[in-house]
């Protein structure tokens, strides 16, 4: 869906990207991760043309976005930025139909779509005529998702989209945005510094450091096969809690025991972290969960779980 070629942005003597280059398959959400000052903000706003390139082309759906006008190109990208991007004199109504009225939807077919959204989206209709100071800051963030999905546009960018929230309305989010049906069909690029962010939401993660692309792959990847010291010494500090992220429980299923399905116990999907599957222990308070996968149902304790996930560690690391 998304071709970047070597795309580079120089400012001055400074090479804030330096020639980079990576594709988005259709329905992927990529993570551009780094710290601050290593380029991926840069990146994404060359990709709706906020700022142009130095040299370098990107491509969305086979099409040269250079040849077309940044505002038409705009039309059909989402952008949900960090501090939400409201207008703060325009109700929660005006500022999701914004695109709409832009491509000259009529009002009917606005307020269908936006009341679908703020459903989804877990807001109250009572909210549309409210203005954005008058909401917490998750529900200003739902407000600025709800804008940039509201024309339903094939690719979506995200900006830090919840790096200033609190860490429970964080997580609260992330959970809503895994859920979200909207968004699974969406190509998404999303830009973060949260290393924890990343290993939740990204299918594949960008690793960049100074303007360049360090590493590219899945979180799995980055542990299990870091290209250099500078990938590692990045995931260090949160290396076991990430990696009980980035693997599913199918990734373990072959070193799962044989035991069959208790009719009593909790029930966890195959396509769950096995960060999931602890937190479902903890929170059911329940001794067995049962998996299914490829026409079987396993039905596994917690020491169990745990046991195959280490052993599925040894046998990555010594691949």
């Amino acid at each position: 869906m998304i071709t970047v070629e070597q795309l580079s942005k120089y400012f001055g003597a400074v090479k804030a990207v330096n020639g980079i280059s990576f594709e988005v398959k259709e329905h992927e959400t990529l993570v551009l991760l780094g710290t601050s000052g290593c380029g991926k903000t840069t990146t994404l706003k060359m990709i709706n043309r906020l700022i142009e390139p130095t040299c370098g082309t990107i491509q969305i759906d086979g099409k040269n976005i250079f040849c077309q006008s940044p505002e038409i190109l705009r039309r059909s990208i989402g952008y949900v930025l960090q501090n939400n991007g409201l207008f703060p004199h325009y109700t929660v109504a005006e500022n999701i139909a914004i695109v709409p009225q832009l491509l000259k939807w009529d009002s009917k077919k606005i307020e269908r779509r936006i009341d679908e959204l703020i459903e989804k989206l877990h807001l109250s209709p009572d909210q549309l005529k409210a203005y954005p100071n008058e909401l917490s800051g998750g529900q200003q963030q739902r407000v600025g998702l709800a804008r940039a999905l509201v024309a339903d546009p094939p690719v979506l960018l995200m900006d830090e989209p919840f790096g200033a929230l609190d860490n429970i309305t964080r997580s609260k989010i992330h959970a809503e945005f895994k859920a979200l049906d909207e968004l699974k069909r969406k190509t998404i690029i999303m830009v973060t510094h949260d290393v924890q962010e990343a290993f939740g939401l990204g299918d594949r993660i960008c690793l960049m450091d100074k303007g360049k692309i360090v590493q590219i792959g899945t979180p799995a990847d980055l542990l299990f096969k870091p290209a250099n010291h500078f990938v590692k010494d990045f995931l260090k500090e949160q290396r076991l809690q990430l990696e009980f992220r980035a693997v599913l429980v199918k990734d373990i299923w072959t070193l799962l025991p044989h035991t069959k399905k208790d009719v009593d116990a909790a029930s966890l999907s195959a396509d769950s972290d096995i960060w999931t599957g602890m937190e479902k222990f903890k929170y059911h308070q329940t001794d067995r969960l049962n998996i299914a996968y490829e026409h079987e149902t396993r039905s596994v304790e917690f020491k169990q779980l745990i046991t195959a996930f280490y052993q599925y560690q040894s046998n990555r690391a010594h691949e």
